[in-house]
């Protein structure tokens, strides 16, 4: 079994002020890493900077976040909070910003990097302290080692490095109730990606499938109200927060497989957000995993107590629709990047290039 996970992690109603020393080990001044207005509307970047300003931390907010944010965005801010030599720094927000206030870091602590020594991670000095406050539930990036940027050449990667754990996390779920119909329903199939990749990795062990297991029960019952258009109630919203937290537990010590990967691809061209461009393959993904190992894919239904017909259903009704077309020709430009690729590697099946090709040409090609 394997399990590493420094990340000293707090949950439950105003978790942050009741926590407020955590905070206070890191430092007297901070940069908090958010995106525009949506820190705002979910109430944690008020409730951040009230416990701030009690503790007399000295902080100025960059809200620079995008979706899929860029390196050199994150580099930019980087050398704004090493021009301020502020002590640690703090992302208010759902994977974006989660993701960026890593990248933040690396780059305050070195602030002369280029993108290429950033994913080398050719980093002479280590990242600042790291605090992140999510607002989603979706990537679980509160307890990861993992931070998934576009680089400048628009293409999307993922840099793994134990160095990139947040010394301590704040998950109040009550935050996530602001978030619109559509990024929670994005958000929830990226747990639901997490999970069942991790589940069926080729580096699964005890531990990594019962956090995947777990993530999975908790996040079938409010994805199928969701997916209905019922509205979600507390309970729903703390059980999305807690199994995103699990995902993000399992990939920790598994990865993903290849509906991440391949799924960068539809985000990056087509503007497929991340957690629907993940769950776009996670059906055929099990279709593969239960021709391979048709008793390991049992073993998965039995252990999340739902059937293979309940989770893809769930994972189905959960998508809008999209209208994405490809030709053969940009398929076949695209089949290189996953050659050798280590997320479709690590898939319980031997998925092929042409695996891929013949998938995208049957999804896409009309």
């Amino acid at each position: 079994m394997n399990l590493f996970m420094p990340t000293r992690l707090f949950t439950g109603d105003e978790c942050i002020s009741k926590n407020r020393d955590a905070l206070e080990a890191l430092g007297t001044s901070c940069v908090v890493v958010t995106q525009k207005d949506a820190g705002l509307a979910s109430g944690a970047l008020s409730d951040v900077g009230k416990v701030l300003e009690s503790l007399d931390i000295k902080s100025f907010v960059w809200d620079g976040v995008s979706a899929n944010p860029p390196v050199a965005d994150c580099a930019e801010a980087g050398r704004l909070a090493a021009q301020q030599r502020v002590s640690f720094v703090l992302g208010v927000g759902g994977g974006s910003s989660l993701d960026a206030a890593k990248a933040v870091a690396v780059f305050a602590a070195n602030p002369l990097l280029d993108e290429d020594e950033f994913y080398a991670k050719k980093w002479t000095n280590d990242p600042l302290p790291i605090a992140l406050v999510g607002t989603t539930a979706g990537t679980g990036s509160e307890v990861t080692k993992v931070s998934v940027l576009t680089d400048s050449a628009a293409r999307k990667h993922s840099i793994h490095d134990d160095r990139l754990y947040a010394a301590v996390s704040f998950g109040d779920s009550r935050y996530t109730h602001s978030c619109p119909a559509g990024v929670t329903a994005s958000c929830g199939v990226d747990v639901l990606a997490h999970a069942i990749e991790s589940y069926f990795s080729n580096k699964a062990d005890e531990i990594s499938r019962a956090f995947a297991v777990r993530a999975v029960r908790l996040a079938l019952g409010p994805l199928t109200e969701a997916a209905a258009g019922n509205a979600l109630v507390d309970e729903d919203r703390r059980q999305l927060y807690e199994a995103s937290i699990l995902g993000g537990l399992a990939i920790n010590t598994t990865g993903t497989c290849f509906p991440h990967n391949v799924g960068y691809y539809l985000t990056e061209n087509y503007g497929v957000p991340h957690g629907f461009a993940c769950a776009v393959f996670l059906p055929q993904m099990l279709r593969v995993v239960q021709e391979h190992d048709p008793a390991y894919a049992e073993a998965f239904y039995s252990e999340v107590g739902a059937t293979a017909a309940t989770v893809g259903e769930v994972i189905v009704s959960s998508l809008p629709s999209y209208d994405i077309r490809m030709t053969d020709q940009e398929i076949a430009a695209a089949l290189p990047r996953w050659e050798n690729n280590g997320s479709v590697m690590n898939t319980r099946a031997d998925v092929t290039t042409d695996a891929i090709r013949n998938m995208l040409h049957n999804m896409f090609v009309k």
